[in-house]
């Protein structure tokens, strides 16, 4: 079985520990459909960016600010709506078995969101974490994992970057980081290792830092 050792764990949120697919297409249609733009294809670029950044990539004549309004009212829609939020399989254990290991969650969702769908899966929250909030840029940049690594005290070669989205596995990428692509939508984007959940990795702690194998 393929296997990685690291020092630390950088863990996206939507699509790698919480399934909230549903609500995204609920919120991301209804907008799509507002603007005059096709839902289905606004839809493969929501994920793993921060809401004003794929506003700006579907609509890129249309001034940032007017963006970044409609980023909150998304933000607010999105945190009110959490049926069907659920957790990715095997993300409970996963979570039990980093406790005490050095890992950080970083996601394009602010902090309310993050609570809210983290609390609504039934998740541990993790101590350290990079929400929307605190950052300047959004994924594809790599400043969001790049801050997590430095708040964990550890060189971006030495992490792992658990993503599931294209912006997210680019990110990684351009920290210097390897990356484990989570469930069938990072398969097409050549991470590292890929599983389609987390019931297919096991962690164990070494000598050495965090070994993970990979049951593929």
């Amino acid at each position: 079985m393929p296997a990685l050792t690291t020092k630390a764990l950088l863990l996206d949120m939507d699509g790698t520990l919480v399934n909230s697919d549903a609500v995204v297409e609920r919120c991301w249609r209804r907008w799509a459909e507002r603007h005059g733009l096709d839902p289905d294809e606004a839809l493969k670029v929501v994920h793993g960016r921060q809401g004003y950044a794929t506003m700006a990539a579907l609509l890129p004549d249309r001034p940032m600010e007017q963006n970044y309004a409609d980023n909150r009212v998304m933000l607010a829609e999105e945190t009110a709506d959490l049926d069907g939020v659920v957790p990715v399989p095997g993300a409970p254990a996963f979570m039990t078995a980093i406790d005490a290991l050095p890992h950080a969650l970083v996601t394009s969702a602010d902090e309310a969101l993050t609570q809210a769908r983290m609390g609504a899966a039934g998740l541990r929250m993790p101590t350290t974490r990079v929400t929307a909030e605190r950052v300047g840029a959004s994924k594809p940049d790599p400043e969001g994992f790049l801050k997590g690594a430095a708040e964990l005290g550890f060189d971006p070669a030495d992490c792992v970057v658990f993503e599931d989205s294209e912006a997210g596995i680019q990110a990684g990428r351009a920290a210097g980081m390897r990356v484990v692509g989570v469930g069938a939508r990072a398969a097409a984007f050549a991470p590292d290792v890929h599983v389609m959940d987390l019931t297919e990795i096991m962690v164990e702690a070494t000598d050495e830092g965090i070994r993970l194998t990979f049951a593929q």
